[in-house]
C-alpha cells in the first residue's frame, strides 16, 4: 500500500488536496471495495486533481517545458536541503536536544533530554513527558510542537516534531 498527497512534496502547495493510493498485490475485489469507500467520501477540488496528475506524470526529458520543471525541482530540493540542514544546527546548539540529519521531509525529530523531577512532575499530572514539554513550549514560547510519543520513538527516550 502507498499512499502521497498533492500538498506534500514537490507539487506541495496549500489548499491543494488531492491524493492517490496504490494497491499492490491486491485482489481486484478488494482494490474495487477500497476504491467505493474512498469515492463516497474523497472529492478533491478542480485545481488539486490537476496538481495530482501533473504529479504522477511530470515533464519527461525532450519535453518542451522539462527543462524549467527540471530546474524548479532542484530549486525546491535545495532549498529544503538548505533549510533543514538550518533547523538542524539551530536545534543541536540547545542544551538538552539532540537533532539527527534531517533526511526525505522537513520534519525534524530532535531527542530531548529531560530532569527526573520534570518526568515525574508530568507523569502526576497525567501527561507524558514529551506532552507536558510541548505544552510548555507553547505557553512560554508561543511555539507549537508535536510530542514525540505519536511517532514511534523508543521506550524510555523523549522527541517532538
Amino acid at each position: 500500500v502507498s499512499f502521497h498527497s498533492s500538498s506534500k512534496g514537490v507539487v506541495g502547495e496549500c489548499g491543494l488536496r488531492s491524493g492517490y493510493l496504490d494497491l499492490l498485490g491486491f485482489s481486484k475485489e478488494v482494490k474495487k471495495e477500497v476504491y467505493k469507500l474512498a469515492s463516497i467520501k474523497l472529492c478533491s477540488n478542480v485545481p488539486g486533481q490537476i496538481a495530482m496528475g501533473l504529479m504522477v506524470n511530470p515533464p519527461c526529458v525532450g519535453d518542451e517545458s522539462y527543462s524549467k520543471f527540471k530546474a524548479e525541482v532542484d530549486d525546491i530540493f535545495n532549498s529544503l536541503k538548505r533549510r533543514s540542514k538550518k533547523l538542524q544546527n539551530t536545534l543541536n546548539t540547545l542544551d538538552g536536544i539532540h537533532c539527527n540529519d534531517i533526511e526525505g521531509a522537513m520534519y525534524a525529530f530532535p531527542k530531548i533530554e529531560l530532569p527526573e523531577r520534570f518526568i515525574n512532575k508530568a507523569r502526576q499530572q497525567g501527561d507524558s513527558p514529551e506532552t507536558l514539554y510541548a505544552i510548555e513550549t507553547l505557553e512560554q514560547t508561543g511555539l507549537v510542537i508535536v510530542p514525540g510519543s505519536g511517532f514511534g520513538q523508543a521506550e524510555g527516550t523523549y522527541h517532538f516534531r
